[in-house]
């Protein structure tokens, strides 16, 4: 599959209110076919970089906004899980009801960061893409410089927002295991997830995990740049035979 058309089913899959923060790679790519490498100085070169560096700061803000709410739902759910005891007994109908809706809120916020990291890959291997795109039409070696300038990107930095994904992972084994002995599941905890979770979420979560996956095989795209391990949570449903398999981007 072209990166395009990855990107635009990246996009159709995600948050609505996160669609216009992707990179605007179809008008990237117009500006490059405008670009003559006989005539350097042209009006559409000077937009692409314009461009380039208007996506880099969108990117950046955005990121760091949603960032900044993770920290506090974070706390905010850890919080309510440390009080949930305080406020009922285990045999209230209140607290089985305040249970589950407390999970239910921990595995969509874990899904909300899941797609956070897979929206920093996406833009990245995006901007990877396109200034290929610029240096062989070009001939020149814009692409290595920029993704240096890149690399240092609140976007790209990943660091936070993987620990809180940690973080969040561990507030869900009590909480998933408390629940299991109150309401006598034998669910596993991912198929408990997938049942409580939102359905849109669940299924964007899923999407993007695969699509990280596949970003992160083999490319000569990628080179030096490429982008580093997914260190996240092996999850039993990836491998679920009613799964597509994923397709190779070129």
């Amino acid at each position: 599959m072209k990166f395009g058309k990855r990107l635009k089913k990246q996009i159709d899959d995600t948050i609505p209110e996160w669609k216009d923060k992707f990179l605007s790679y179809k008008d990237l790519k117009k500006l490059v076919r405008f670009i003559s490498a006989a005539h350097p100085s042209t009006k559409a070169e000077a937009q692409f970089v314009e461009l380039l560096n208007s996506e880099i700061e969108k990117f950046n803000s955005f990121f760091i906004e949603q960032e900044e709410e993770f920290i506090i739902r974070q706390r905010e759910l850890q919080d309510r899980i440390e009080k949930l005891g305080e406020r009922f007994e285990p045999s209230d109908a209140e607290y089985a009801a305040e249970m589950a809706q407390t999970r239910k809120d921990i595995v969509n916020f874990h899904g909300e960061m899941v797609l956070l990291i897979n929206y920093s890959n996406v833009n990245y291997t995006g901007l990877a893409k396109i200034l290929k795109k610029y240096d062989k039409r070009t001939g020149r070696l814009l692409r290595l410089p920029f993704i240096e300038i890149v690399l240092k990107q609140p976007f790209f930095t990943t660091e936070l927002i993987s620990k809180l994904v940690k973080k969040c992972e561990t507030m869900m084994d009590p909480i998933f295991s408390l629940a299991s002995a109150v309401e006598d599941q034998a669910e596993t905890k991912e198929m408990d997830s997938a049942a409580i979770a939102e359905p849109s979420i669940f299924k964007n979560t899923v999407a993007a995990l695969v699509t990280m996956q596949e970003l992160r095989k083999g490319s000569s795209t990628y080179g030096h740049f490429s982008l580093p391990p997914l260190n996240l949570p092996e999850f039993d449903f990836l491998q679920s035979p009613s799964l597509p398999s994923p397709i190779p981007i070129q």
